[in-house]
């Protein structure tokens, strides 16, 4: 059976397999069965010289009639033998569309049905399993692709347990705990010491220039309010003399030109005053009973508002979803220290038989629920993948796959063939 189909490498029990192979041992399989159509023919002339000749001659004749039936057989599986429209030929190509049905009815009723992974993952102890994993990557942390498996394993681990729980209450729960925990934070000494601190540091410096460079946007943005005050506040001499406008102008100029002189100058007194301000705003926040009274007030509208409740369940699904896009990212790494806890984390899962079970229930619920879930998609999956392939490439891929075992099946009915027609002969010869 020659092969039409393209030289697509595939790998079968280790071993790379092409179509050309296949295609040598079908070449084999035709020569065989030339050769023994050449050696009944040539024996036929020879049967009274010598019973050895009638075994010959027997052995050639079955040999051809099995090697035929077996080419048949085999190239029917594929193509219609000699391009003729005989019925029940060419099976692959007929059924395509049955054999991805078939395919897929399979692996739904075999592995994706809820009841049989529940079935299947009752016997098995996961956290286990995991622990040893997870120990003896870390105990060899150089062996040949440790840090892949370990890292994109807990990667992937982590990014179901993210998919698998209801985003919305683990968000109300985070914000609640975060909430409480923020409650008991007495917030303005600890803001006190870090501006007094930034102070001591110089830190504050960038604050300044930006309060100052602010200043200066917040009056070039409202230049026509400013003249509009100062022409109101102006007598109607002013007005009628136009001097209304040289004196807002100035004033503009002279406000520019201060703003200027103190972002540029590190000893203005415009500066030192402001320093001064921060730092009796420090010495407040730490000191003074009304503005840490202020202070907590503020935080206690901050967590009772439903505006920041909705603002944070906005931030919780971004960080959820980055967090997910992240761990299924090949290239994120998880580093030396998750390594290390992950082993840890593997030597509790070997020894602490209650963490085993719990474990296992959530690992079992959770396949149960991806199966669920998803078993109708993936076997669609399959199936539509399978329909979309063209006739002449599932032919290809089959025969490219199994081509040569099917060869040895026409070179074994050749030789099985011949002995049996050889063996009649011999039950012939004594009757």
């Amino acid at each position: 059976m020659a092969s039409s189909a393209q030289s697509v490498p595939l790998k079968f029990g280790g071993e790379p397999l092409t179509a050309d192979r296949a295609r040598r041992m079908s070449w084999t399989a035709t020569g065989l069965l030339a050769a023994m159509a050449v050696l009944f023919f040539a024996t036929h002339g020879l049967l009274g010289s010598h019973p050895a000749w009638g075994y010959v001659n027997a052995f050639a004749e079955a040999a051809m009639v099995g090697g035929l039936a077996d080419w048949f057989a085999v190239t029917a599986l594929f193509r219609h033998p000699l391009g003729l429209p005989i019925p029940h030929t060419a099976i692959i190509p007929e059924n395509k569309d049955r054999i991805a049905d078939t395919m897929a009815q399979f692996l739904r009723e075999n592995f994706l049905t809820p009841a049989v992974v529940a079935r299947r993952m009752s016997g098995m102890n996961v956290a286990r399993g995991v622990g040893e994993f997870l120990s003896s990557s870390a105990d060899d942390p150089s062996g040949p692709d440790a840090r892949s498996r370990i890292t994109g394993g807990a990667a992937e681990m982590f990014a179901e347990v993210l998919e698998s729980l209801d985003p919305d209450r683990l968000g109300n729960q985070v914000r609640s705990g975060l909430a409480s925990q923020f409650a008991k934070i007495d917030v303005s000494p600890l803001a006190g010491r870090m501006l007094e601190g930034a102070i001591a540091d110089r830190r504050h410096l960038p604050l300044i220039d930006g309060m100052i460079r602010w200043a200066g946007l917040t009056l070039e943005d409202n230049e026509e309010t400013v003249r509009d005050i100062i022409r109101a506040r102006a007598n109607a001499v002013l007005r009628w003399t136009g001097l209304d406008e040289r004196i807002s102008g100035s004033v503009l100029d002279g406000l520019y030109k201060l703003l200027a002189e103190v972002l540029v100058d590190p000893e203005h007194p415009l500066r030192h005053k402001m320093e001064e301000g921060l730092e009796k705003l420090a010495q407040d926040l730490q000191h003074d009973e009304e503005t840490r009274e202020r202070v907590e007030s503020i935080k206690r509208d901050l967590l009772e508002n439903p505006a920041l409740a909705e603002w944070w369940m906005g931030v919780w699904e971004r960080i959820r979803r980055s967090l997910i896009r992240r761990a299924r990212e090949s290239d994120s790494g998880l580093g030396q220290e998750m390594r290390k806890g992950l082993g840890e984390l593997g030597g509790a899962l070997k020894k602490d038989e209650r963490l085993q079970v719990q474990i296992n229930r959530f690992a079992r619920r959770t396949a149960v629920g991806v199966a669920t879930r998803y078993g109708t998609e993936i076997v669609t999956l399959v199936s539509d993948t399978v329909k979309r392939w063209d006739a002449t490439t599932i032919t290809g891929r089959i025969e490219n796959a199994v081509g040569r075992d099917l060869q040895f099946i026409r070179i074994n009915g050749t030789l099985v063939g011949g002995l049996v027609g050889m063996t009649l002969h011999f039950i012939v010869s004594f009757l």
